[in-house]
């Protein structure tokens, strides 16, 4: 049996999505940008020259980014040899569950409750309840911020109480952290998993821990993030997977997003060098008929938010080079589909995702261009190559 691969690149959106100024983020373009960028030889630390990303756009990469937006695609100019198009969400987020649910077939069918843009961000019980949970006489923060900033700025004062760091961002989250070994690790897993239930019944997506280690002067935060987030509403993409008997196998943060619903394996590591060793050996040694889900969130968490447009563009490089290793595993029959499940801009202001249409790639079924599509159709597709039952709003186009 043919096996899937549905690989999301966090937030290496493409622009043009319709609803952009309702969010703030009309002429928002990640991969347009960080283009324009290189080839103006406006990111040149660690790399240079036009953005060289030779198999993704053999893919059709710039193709569907000038389908989404009508940008120009300075380095991005091959003729498509895989499937390729481009992907427009109707969910009322531009966050990582509503990217990821609606891939898998699942529209939001809420608004998230957000946190305003203020200090104080957080009303006082919720605040109250971290004091409880984790035995402490009061938070620090509790105000929209970037991670790094948030901690550089709170570190001395979160050494010397042992009071937790809470912070929000334009996302549906409640962030805490803390040190590894000052709070313990253990400790702030605890205190966002018993959290999280009380939150997720206000309709906030995720309590995030956030931990790091180091001195206050340089301070790393490490791999040992998690997410706790809520749980889907109904059936997606993995759920209808597991229904059929067949294998699954999430890498990287899909366990999290999807409250490991329909998950059989689970495979994380440090670093999304880590995860694509992972992706490249299930290439190799999944199960017929199963499903890969996977997510690379580097992109998004290293240098979107950071907006470092010579990072984002030596990180897709690097997926780039490495592709070939994990095409080469697959098997005849098999597909696999890149797409992204937001934006984050690294040229756009502030440090928050940004709403856009994302690309759609395949390899395995030849050169086929789709057109513009649904996000939901990625996972109707999905299911449809596989030979799996779904429901949802999605429509194959294969």
């Amino acid at each position: 049996m043919a096996r899937a691969f549905l690989i999301v690149l966090d937030s290496v959106g493409c622009g043009g999505a319709p609803d952009a100024a309702d969010f703030g983020d009309e002429g928002a373009n990640t991969l347009a940008h960080i283009a324009r960028a290189c080839a103006e030889g406006r990111a040149e630390q660690g790399r240079s020259g036009p953005l060289h990303l030779p198999h993704l756009d053999a893919l059709g990469l710039g193709a569907a980014l000038r389908l989404a937006s009508g940008a120009e695609t300075p380095g991005l100019a091959a003729a498509p040899q895989g499937l390729w198009g481009a992907a427009t969400e109707v969910s009322r987020g531009k966050d990582t569950p509503s990217g990821h649910w609606e891939l898998a077939g699942l529209p939001v069918p809420w608004d998230w409750t957000l946190f305003p843009d203020e200090t104080p961000a957080f009303p006082p019980e919720i605040l109250a309840e971290v004091c409880r949970l984790a035995g402490v006489e009061g938070t620090l923060a509790n105000h929209h911020a970037a991670g790094m900033p948030v901690i550089a700025g709170y570190c001395e004062e979160h050494r010397q109480t042992g009071w937790p760091i809470c912070y929000t961002s334009a996302d549906s989250v409640f962030q805490i952290a803390a040190h590894e070994e000052w709070f313990g690790l253990d400790r702030l897993l605890r205190l966002c998993e018993d959290l999280a239930p009380i939150l997720h019944a206000r309709r906030v997506g995720r309590v995030i821990a956030r931990p790091f280690t180091g001195t206050c002067d340089d301070f790393r935060r490490t791999a040992n993030r998690r997410d706790f987030a809520i749980a889907p509403p109904g059936p997606t993409l993995l759920d209808h997977v597991a229904a059929a008997g067949r294998a699954s196998h999430a890498i990287g943060k899909i366990g999290d997003i999807f409250s490991m619903r329909g998950v059989g394996k689970l495979w994380k590591g440090k670093s999304d060098a880590d995860l694509f060793e992972h992706l490249t050996r299930l290439g190799r040694e999944a199960e017929d008929g199963s499903l890969t889900f996977a997510n690379f969130v580097e992109f998004d968490t290293l240098y979107g938010h950071p907006r470092d447009v010579a990072g984002y563009a030596r990180q897709l490089e690097w997926f780039d080079a490495a592709l070939p290793r994990f095409l080469a595993r697959l098997r005849p029959g098999d597909l696999a589909i890149f797409t992204a499940d937001h934006g984050n801009d690294p040229t756009w202001r502030g440090t928050e995702h940004t709403r856009e249409r994302v690309p759609v790639l395949g390899y395995g079924l030849g050169a086929r261009g789709i057109g513009l599509c649904a996000f939901a159709d990625v996972g109707a597709s999905v299911a449809a190559h596989l030979g799996v039952a779904a429901t949802g709003t999605g429509r194959s186009f294969l």
